[in-house]
């Protein structure tokens, strides 16, 4: 009934940098998800760890402003427990640092109250 288009590729990466910047400033994003969209969009390797280079240096990605927003939204959204949270954000390779630091925002007795419930 209908079909699925491929994705539009960009070979350009003055253009794939204007379009992650936009995609970025949507929404927190991990630097793995930025990752895997750049090379959806067909970027080469040393082109795509160059675009993440520039998104972080211009406050586009952050990865423990993420974890923390990620964390935050699905514990008191979703309800998510930590064990939960952790195991998604290790599946988006954020850091230990950052894991622990958006986890340790989780206040503990609204997390007990969310368990009782």
């Amino acid at each position: 009934m209908f079909e699925k288009k491929a994705p539009i590729k960009i070979t350009d990466p003055h253009l794939a940098l204007v379009k992650m910047q936009s995609w970025c400033a949507y929404q927190e994003r991990s630097q793995q998800d930025s990752r895997d969209k750049l090379y959806e969009l067909g970027m080469r390797p040393e082109a795509v760890e160059n675009i993440i280079v520039q998104l972080i240096q211009d406050n586009f990605l952050n990865e423990e402003r993420f974890a923390m927003s990620f964390a935050r939204g699905k514990f008191s959204i979703k309800k998510w427990g930590r064990i939960k949270i952790k195991q998604e954000l290790k599946q988006k390779r954020v850091s230990e640092y950052c894991l622990k630091k958006a986890l340790q925002q989780i206040d503990e007795t609204e997390y007990f109250e969310t368990l009782k419930k």
